[in-house]
């Protein structure tokens, strides 16, 4: 009965988020508190895992890139409020759910095949974190939306 009402409760409080998939490449902007200020950080990397967890709020994904030559690991919680925004770069062709075989692999053992897709399909696995933006939309301190703040500084 309680795991029933956890469920529940998890499922009303879900923002969207793209389907991820081992093999994607995922760029996520990330908010950092430093201090009084606040920036976004952004981290591109392979998706290594989805793991989906009990409830769906419970659900992560493991991202690993190289950074100056030493390979990275990140773990996110996929409806952590620090998370600002997560989208598709790219898909690659795997055949496991886990790669944790890229730990242990390098040259061309490493390389994984991109699987290309059109403009479109990469949109629609976007688009869902697109229409949180719009629902959501963050405002500077002058109240002015944060796209048309970056546009006037360009």
């Amino acid at each position: 009965m309680t795991h029933q009402l956890l469920q529940s409760q998890a499922r009303s409080a879900l923002r969207p988020v793209p389907d991820l998939k081992p093999g994607y490449t995922v760029r996520v902007r990330e908010r950092i508190q430093e201090g009084s200020k606040e920036r976004i950080q952004t981290f591109e990397g392979l998706v290594i895992q989805v793991h989906r967890g009990h409830v769906p709020t419970d659900a992560t994904v493991t991202l690993r890139r190289l950074v100056s030559g030493v390979w990275v690991e990140k773990v996110y919680p996929l409806q952590s409020p620090v998370i600002a925004s997560m989208e598709v770069k790219k898909v690659a062709k795997v055949r496991r759910a886990k790669l944790f075989f890229l730990r242990t692999a390098f040259g061309k053992r490493s390389k994984l095949t991109e699987r290309f897709m059109t403009k479109e399909e990469v949109e629609a696995m976007n688009v869902q974190e697109k229409e949180e933006e719009k629902d959501g939309e963050e405002v500077l301190a002058d109240n002015q939306p944060v796209a048309e703040k970056t546009e006037q500084k360009a």
